[in-house]
């Protein structure tokens, strides 16, 4: 996958097509990928699928990132959904229990550990969230730095209803985000929060009419990438890293960091 503007290693640029909510980029198996700037735009592209993450999407999100972590000019990352209705309603339950045997599903998550990589990424990343924000999708959301929300945004982990547990990391994500009781009544009842309760929460940044949605996304965005790269990088492992040591090896490790931010600008 390229983005946008840049030349594939044939010379051609990559085909671009019309993106729904506005710009355009590359879209590659229900991603859609587009350079603007120091930033990269993925839109999650299977709205008449309500954006639902299906194996596909998954690894091509993570082949996207892949290659944004190695791309040492990217500043930040904005993650949206396609179309009117949804960001995400979470992972594709028509794909459940096709895989040819529990071992097998288990090998293909660990070879494109998508959520693995959410975890250990140290560029910052930006959801773009609107209408339906369900099950996986709340979880990729979860995993992203800021989190601003259209007024139509409805936030849910549904999984317990449907049989399952939220396995992408919801059951520990969302207690780091928001209060734990608040936390554990979501995952248990899968009762979903408006995007008005969410900004209570703190589960989102903030809240904005949908036509501003990708706007202050951007800002965002743009904030983040005019900041000093390494030092945007380094107080993100700090943050990630730091909040599952006990306090004062956090901060050890956060000395260590800006030790080593301090070496960088004296050389």
């Amino acid at each position: 996958m390229g983005w946008p503007g840049a030349p594939s290693p044939s010379g051609r640029r990559p085909a671009r097509t019309a993106s729904p909510r506005g710009g355009e980029g590359v879209v590659a198996s229900g991603v859609a990928a587009e350079r603007r700037g120091d930033t990269l735009w993925l839109r999650l592209d299977r709205p008449e699928k309500l954006n639902a993450i299906n194996l596909e999407l998954r690894d091509q999100l993570w082949e996207a990132l892949t290659l944004a972590r190695d791309d040492p000019t990217l500043r930040a990352v904005v993650v949206e959904g396609a179309g009117e209705r949804a960001f995400s309603a979470g992972a594709d339950i028509s794909e459940f229990g096709t895989a040819p045997s529990l071992l097998a599903a288990r090998e293909a998550r660990l070879q494109r550990d998508l959520w693995g990589l959410l975890g250990a990424l140290d560029l910052p990343l930006v959801a773009a969230l609107h209408g339906i924000v369900f099950g996986a999708g709340l979880e990729l959301a979860l995993a992203c730095d800021l989190r601003v929300a259209a007024a139509d945004s409805l936030l849910a982990l549904p999984e317990v209803g449907l049989g399952y547990i939220p396995s992408a990391g919801g059951t520990q994500l969302l207690p780091r985000r928001i209060p734990a009781g608040e936390a554990a009544r979501m995952i248990l009842t899968g009762d979903p929060v408006d995007a008005e309760r969410a900004y209570q929460l703190g589960l989102v940044h903030a809240v904005v009419p949908a036509s501003e949605l990708d706007g202050v996304a951007a800002a965002w965005a743009a904030r983040l990438a005019a900041a000093d790269p390494l030092a945007v990088r380094l107080t993100k492992r700090a943050v990630l890293w730091g909040g599952d040591l006990p306090l004062a090896e956090g901060i050890a490790l956060e000395r260590r960091l800006a030790a080593a931010a301090a070496s960088r600008r004296r050389a």
